[in-house]
């Protein structure tokens, strides 16, 4: 009789997983990136054009890089974590004996509404309720052969490059107008809001949720593809063992940095300049395009130095953070916004991308050795305690197995919580 895929027999006798340093390594690399992409636009200097009209050198070149490098590229690489994770949650609930489609409906449920709570009190750029509307893409596809997945996830690519592509070559060639003085009523209203008391700031970030719901639109496919493309790697367990695959990751980052390296040169010229305005988003979407190339890029070197010496000290530091990642993500959102909201210092639109950029890795800092304080006497990160409380709502406490707490697992064992 063959297996529903939703209840998943318990394997004879206990097992006991461990974590994979290496995702946890890179989900806390990613971390890094998404913070200095967030900042950018927390501190409202996104959209600005040579970093602002009182840029510096220095603050010009900080955007710049921001935006060739980190922009659009790591926000795929936790996409594509979200994928890898996914199917370390569905070999949790084989070993639980458990019902996965509930466990992993309750986890997205609970992600989505932290997600939501996230981007109304906090940060309205949010990415958590995306990954839990496009988490359950994920839970139709859980049951396929990783082949047709991958194929999948390379015509979801496809299509979405197809639609940049036109979508860019039109704007190419379409006069932008005049459109400074919109911009500029935008960003006044923007900032009079956000150096505004709480309410102000709250009223704002619910006005966003239209961009939000055509970011969903405009970024969900490459999300998708992303998601798909972490399964895969997932069922293969291609994250692990990377000596073997060094001549295959070595061919990926050479090819990734070739092609991701120029593209995100075009979207920060296009972005932040020299380009005129009317270059701004074709060289954007070109940039999006070719942004899961530098993705990739940043993985497969980091795997193959992960096993140097060296290597294997930074995924010992960067770890950590990887294993609280959604808590050391709205810890990011709470900081920013006391920092430059009405919250607390009202900073919105004062300070220059280098200082921005230099605090927001100062910060960062500070989570890597506050995670690994933490992660040395505590399984899990106070969020994805909750997290983890919602998914496992209902589930019989298991007998002891001969390890402390009768779960059966040592510390730092239980799948990840993750954005």
């Amino acid at each position: 009789m063959s297996q529903s895929p939703d209840t998943i027999a318990p394997t004879a006798g206990p097992l006991r997983p461990h974590r994979i340093i290496e995702v946890d390594a890179l989900r806390g690399f990613a971390l890094c990136g998404i913070f200095l992409a967030n900042v950018l636009v927390m501190a409202g200097l996104d959209g600005q054009r040579g970093g602002g009209p009182d840029a510096t050198a220095a603050d010009q070149v900080a955007h710049w890089l921001v935006m060739m490098l980190v922009q659009t590229k790591f926000y795929l690489l936790f996409s594509f974590l979200f994928g890898y994770s996914f199917t370390l949650q569905m070999a949790s609930a084989e070993r639980d004996g458990a019902s996965f489609r509930p466990r992993m409906l309750r986890r997205l449920l609970g992600l989505f509404v932290i997600g939501v709570l996230h981007a109304v009190l906090l940060y309205p750029g949010d990415i958590l309720t995306t990954y839990a509307v496009l988490g359950l893409v994920l839970l139709a596809v859980r049951a396929a052969d990783p082949a047709g997945v991958w194929r999948a996830a390379l015509w979801v690519y496809g299509a979405v490059a197809t639609v940049y592509l036109l979508l860019a070559a039109l704007l190419a060639l379409v006069d932008p107008g005049d459109e400074d003085g919109a911009l500029a009523t935008r960003t006044a209203e923007l900032t009079a809001a956000y150096r505004g008391g709480p309410g102000d700031v709250v009223r704002a970030n619910m006005d966003a949720w239209g961009d939000l719901v055509a970011g969903l639109f405009m970024m969900g496919g490459m999300v998708v593809a992303a998601f798909l493309a972490g399964f895969v790697a997932g069922r293969r367990r291609l994250l692990t063992d990377a000596p073997a695959r060094a001549d295959r990751l070595r061919r990926i980052c050479l090819w990734g940095f070739a092609v991701g390296l120029p593209g995100g040169a075009l979207m920060a010229a296009g972005m932040v300049g020299p380009l005129g305005a009317r270059w701004e988003v074709p060289l954007f979407l070109v940039g999006m395009i070719t942004a899961p190339a530098l993705s990739a890029a940043y993985a497969s070197g980091l795997l193959l130095w992960f096993t140097t010496p060296r290597g294997a000290r930074l995924a010992a530091r960067l770890a950590p953070a990887g294993r609280m990642a959604l808590t050391n993500y709205l810890a990011q959102s709470l900081v920013m916004a006391l920092v430059f909201t009405g919250y607390g210092a009202a900073l919105y639109g004062r300070a220059g991308a280098a200082a921005v950029v230099g605090g927001a890795l100062v910060f960062y800092g500070c989570q890597l050795a506050a995670s690994a304080w933490l992660m040395k006497r505590h399984r899990l990160g106070p969020v994805e305690r909750l997290l983890r409380a919602v998914t496992l709502w209902g589930r019989p406490t298991p007998r002891a197995q001969g390890v402390s707490g009768g779960s059966g697992r040592g510390p730092g064992q239980d799948p990840p919580d993750t954005p």
